[in-house]
């Protein structure tokens, strides 16, 4: 283009909207250098640690959600809300005046919703990127003023109508390029030998981590090799059960070589984690969070699922055995281990950010 171009990116309170902002934003960059890349979020969210550290030019509202639990906290909070929404509001507007956007992107949350409300007003393009099977509450709202609806589920194709095009979910690139042997270096492992890797988000998942510590010593009778990222907070009540073929972590800063090392993946079925493994091709038990908004985090898993990429287990049906059952099976079956990576390379979509990148272009050319 013959001027800089100007792309507000709006999403946050979680890592499920704040991440595909950042992975659209780098690789609007990278594309167009010149390009003037401006993050909106919330002080509330996620995004109020992230974005600072990154150094990514960013302006945080002082909006938060609406709280749904009955208690006098969440009652406080919700009190102050008008108030909020109104210093958001005045703060967002002064914002647009001074960036002048040619377009803003929503990628979901509390935080999205007012600069996409003043870019409708201002008659500033908007395009959506929705994570889940499931349509959030901002997409649905600005669906039927949005340029285009990027969307990572054939679901969430059909809820939304015509103008949604499915490109999947932006991640990193960097993931589907780990190293079989790094990774067996990394976390001293034999990359010949049958690996497991378990995770519940960054965070770390107390149920996920209980029923994994119940079925271990099954598991280690096998000889299998087991990945297990606890979460910085349930990492001393875990790390006891680290052996040569148990490697139990906190966290895990080198997911690709993870990913690229491990032959099942066990984890909870949020939209980028799905994402995430379907492009690394990786077979997978996903076992949603049952609280997840609108049931979402099941609706991405039997979709992944439905393409035989995936098996679902629902906490309300699982035991230990059953887990240590449906891992073995799995894991000893070397020709639905190759079927299931295969189908999720096919779910998976590797150049779903530059998809959502060109699709951002051509509605500002238009």
């Amino acid at each position: 283009m013959d001027r800089q171009l100007s792309v507000l990116i709006a999403g946050g309170g979680t890592g499920g909207h704040l991440y595909p902002a950042i992975a659209i934003g780098e690789t609007l960059q990278t594309s167009l250098p010149e390009s003037n890349i401006h993050f909106v979020g919330s002080n509330f969210g996620i995004e109020a640690q992230v974005l600072p550290v990154k150094g990514l030019p960013h302006t945080l509202l002082p909006i938060r959600g609406l709280q749904r639990d009955f208690n006098i906290k969440a009652l406080g909070r919700n009190i102050l809300l008008p108030g909020r929404l109104l210093k958001s509001m005045v703060l967002a507007k002064r914002m647009i005046r001074q960036l002048k956007p040619d377009i803003i992107v929503g990628t979901g949350g509390y935080a999205s919703a007012i600069p996409l409300k003043i870019a409708v007003r201002q008659n500033i393009p908007i395009i959506l990127q929705e994570q889940n099977s499931f349509p959030g509450i901002t997409t649905k709202y600005f669906a039927n003023d949005a340029k285009k609806i990027c969307v990572a589920f054939e679901d969430a194709k059909v809820k939304l109508g015509s103008n949604t095009v499915l490109t999947g979910n932006p991640i990193r690139a960097s993931i589907m390029s780990g190293d079989e042997k790094k990774g067996g270096l990394l976390f001293d492992l034999d990359p010949n030998q049958k690996t497991i890797f378990l995770f519940g988000g960054s965070q770390g998942s107390a149920y996920l981590n209980r029923i994994m510590s119940e079925c271990i010593k099954m598991i280690e009778t096998e000889k299998i090799q087991v990945i297990w990222q606890t979460g910085e907070n349930h990492y001393e009540d875990y790390r006891k059960f680290e052996t040569p073929l148990i490697k139990v972590r906190p966290y895990i800063n080198y997911m690709a070589e993870a990913y690229a090392i491990s032959d099942l993946v066990i984890s909870r079925a949020g939209a980028l984690t799905v994402a995430e493994i379907t492009a690394c091709g990786k077979p997978s038990i996903l076992v949603p969070f049952p609280h997840s908004a609108v049931d979402h985090q099941k609706r991405n898993a039997l979709s992944v699922q439905a393409s035989n990429a995936a098996l679902m287990l629902e906490e309300k049906d699982l035991s230990p055995r059953l887990l240590f059952r449906t891992i073995t099976e799995i894991l000893y079956d070397d020709d639905k281990l190759r079927k299931m990576s295969k189908n999720a390379k096919k779910v998976g979509v590797a150049d779903a950010t530059e998809q959502i990148v060109n699709l951002i272009l051509e509605v500002i050319k238009t």
